[in-house]
């Protein structure tokens, strides 16, 4: 691939952009807003003149209820040997595109599972997608060529290319996003009219469950416009669990001892079916979930703590898999969670206190 288009320079384009004019790809920006394309260009993305003639590949990173549209212009127009999205969803869009009479023979819906919960080129980074699967729905009709220069977009953003069904990649994506983010909203907005005195207890749990919730509700509109269907019939069952745990609680405030015992069966269903699905979510670098030891350690906030830790880590010899973070309320301090292979947490353990750091049991 020697020349792109990308049209539409929000996080996605402008992360895509980043990464293969890194390359020495010349990547053409275009947007509704020429001004955001102009900051794209201003990164480093490429340049917001138009290209002279076809370039190789034409990336459309608009919102899902436009992309059919700029993809026909576009197509239409000629402006590129192959054509991709990005867009969060795949069937609707090709639908429309085969309603309006196109070629889709050098077309390739695709999507990027990766994000942040800040929108536009500002927010763009060239490792965005780095690790993450990468959703290609390819169909009999599609060309090599085509294929190809998606999957050579795919290794240069260091993604994990992903072949699925269109409609089926829609499913999953209400399943492990789309649905997701609504739940996490409507947690969230049980805090918008809580007493300050509840909220100043928040911890790691509920930042955990409502992180999400601070996206953009744009963004998100033109998400869930995309995919409804499938998201509803989602939180169909979701209403089901939740009259049935409400029924529980209800039960455990019962006098009768019976009741009482029956709510405790639902709750406890519930919360081991939770188990069940927690733990086949995939661990790190996509792998099966592994159990980690976590050595807990006490830090102020100060610049460099989390530098000095990682550097006497590596001192010892041993490798954080992962890493969390909790703030403790009210003061200036913080509990680090290192998560390490359970043979390496006491050799992590005596090592940190030796170096002064206190560890927390």
């Amino acid at each position: 691939m020697r020349t792109a288009l990308v049209v539409g320079t929000g996080l996605i384009g402008t992360s895509a952009a980043l990464v293969l004019a890194g390359r020495g790809v010349t990547v053409h920006l275009a947007d509704h807003d020429p001004e955001q394309a102009r900051t794209a260009a201003a990164l480093g993305a490429g340049t917001d003149e138009a290209p002279e003639g076809p370039v190789d590949l034409a990336i459309v990173a608009a919102p899902p209820a436009h992309v059919a549209g700029v993809l026909a212009d576009a197509m239409r127009r000629e402006v590129a040997r192959g054509y991709i999205d990005v867009a969060s969803v795949k069937g609707g869009p090709r639908r429309e595109l085969e309603g309006l009479g196109l070629d889709l023979s050098s077309y390739i819906g695709t999507h990027p599972m990766s994000g942040r919960e800040k929108s536009g080129p500002l927010a763009a980074s060239a490792d965005l997608f780095e690790g993450r699967p990468w959703v290609l729905t390819p169909t009999r009709d599609t060309d090599t060529e085509v294929l190809n220069l998606a999957l050579e977009l795919v290794s240069h953003c260091r993604a994990v290319p992903v072949v699925m069904d269109a409609d089926a990649h829609d499913r999953a994506v209400a399943l492990v996003s789309h649905m997701p983010h609504l739940v996490s909203s409507m947690v969230a907005a049980r805090l918008q009219h809580a007493e300050e005195a509840a909220v100043r207890l928040c911890g790691q749990g509920i930042r955990d469950v409502t992180r999400i919730a601070a996206s953009d509700p744009g963004m998100w509109i033109d998400i869930l416009s995309a995919n409804p269907g499938p998201v509803a019939d989602l939180l169909t069952d979701v209403a089901g669990d939740l009259e049935e745990t409400v029924r529980a609680l209800r039960a455990l405030q019962s006098a009768d001892e019976a009741k009482r015992l029956e709510g405790t069966s639902g709750i406890e269903d519930m919360l081991r079916r939770g188990n069940a699905g927690q733990v086949r979510v995939p661990g790190k670098h996509g792998s099966a979930p592994r159990v980690y030891e976590v050595v807990a350690v006490l830090i102020d906030d100060q610049p460099g703590q989390l530098a000095r830790i990682f550097a006497d880590a590596g001192r010892a010899g041993v490798n954080i898999e992962d890493v969390r973070i909790e703030h403790a309320t009210g003061q200036q301090a913080g509990l680090v969670q290192l998560m390490v292979e359970p043979s390496a947490a006491p050799v992590l353990a005596a090592s940190l206190r030796e170096r002064g750091w206190a560890i927390r049991q």
